[in-house]
């Protein structure tokens, strides 16, 4: 009969008790996480959900995330103001507009793009070369964002009225219907849509927002979780700007993974990754002063309700949780 030597059944003990308390330890993030409280995220059809996955950075927050998908800015800041949500991002005029209306909601990071990604498209059998061979058409824009800001910007630095073009309230899904079926002369409208019309409709650009847009997207939650989970925010915070540093380096990578998200065509994103260029930025002085100036000339067009002091839409305490 076989006998195990002298010794050796306790360290097999041993061993074996060490390999459960490394399964142990290996485990217990992932039951601290499973145990933390989702923190729900409002997502527009290719925007954070994508880069955090694709960058690998979703998986390394020590929390779940409960995502909410929204087609535009709109209804996504309506489910934020209502608490239905505890974050989201969103372009800067769209969110000063809601903070203007009295909403219980500051933007605590921000990111910028070239202001290429917006621009103001005809089809290409259009005869129009600018704004001014418009006028009198009309052009789709959402209301109260950066299309019917952009559209109004260009008009003005065109030396035209602000009423030349006649717009027309459209989201991007129902502005695309609209502009390739004829029943509108132009769309303002940003990136990815600015190129995917540009690659597989044929558009035209004829204006775009040098100039005249900051081109500004934020990261805004409601007041309750900017009181009561701010770890949990300035954690998000590391991890979309983690991803955008990962995006820079990896155009086509992420431009992939977005396109099979999204199923959208993966060359025109790709195109529209490159022309876009996003990067975090810090909310400092300098981009406060842009952001006051573009939302005092927003106010003036009617594209928010009223005059606001943009710093006092902005939580500026997680610029060091940020790092």
């Amino acid at each position: 009969m076989n006998q195990t030597p002298p010794g050796s059944a306790r360290r097999s003990f041993l061993l074996a008790s060490a390999g459960l308390l490394s399964a142990a330890a290996l485990a217990r993030p992932h039951l601290a996480r499973a145990a933390a409280p989702p923190l729900r995220v409002a997502n527009q059809k290719g925007g954070l959900r994508s880069l955090l996955e694709a960058s690998g950075e979703a998986a390394k927050l020590s929390f779940p995330i409960e995502w909410s998908e929204f087609p535009a800015a709109a209804p996504l800041l309506e489910a934020l103001s209502a608490e239905a949500v505890d974050v989201g991002t969103m372009g800067d005029l769209a969110f000063l507009g809601v903070f203007a209306s009295g909403a219980p909601v500051r933007a605590y990071a921000a990111t910028r793009a070239d202001p290429r990604s917006q621009a103001i498209l005809v089809r290409g059998d259009s005869a129009a070369r600018g704004l001014a061979d418009l006028r009198g058409r009309k052009v789709a824009a959402n209301r109260g964002g950066w299309g019917q800001f952009l559209l109004l910007a260009a008009a003005e630095r065109a030396g035209l009225p602000l009423d030349a073009v006649e717009p027309a309230a459209l989201g991007p899904a129902e502005a695309a219907l609209a502009f390739r079926s004829g029943s509108v002369d132009g769309w303002a409208i940003w990136e990815p849509y600015v190129s995917i019309e540009v690659a597989q409709f044929g558009a035209r650009v004829i204006e775009d927002g040098t100039g005249i847009t900051p081109t500004v997207s934020f990261l805004a939650a409601h007041q309750r979780p900017l009181r009561e989970r701010r770890d949990q925010l300035a954690e998000l915070l590391r991890a979309q700007q983690a991803g955008w540093r990962w995006a820079a380096g990896n155009v086509d990578a992420y431009a992939a993974a977005n396109a099979r998200l999204t199923r959208l065509p993966e060359a025109p994103v790709q195109a529209a990754f490159r022309r876009q260029a996003t990067r975090a930025i810090p909310i400092d002085a300098a981009v406060v002063a842009e952001l006051q100036a573009a939302a005092d000339r927003a106010a003036r067009y009617g594209v928010i309700r009223q005059r606001i002091a943009v710093a006092d839409a902005l939580d500026t305490g997680f610029s060091l949780a940020a790092g």
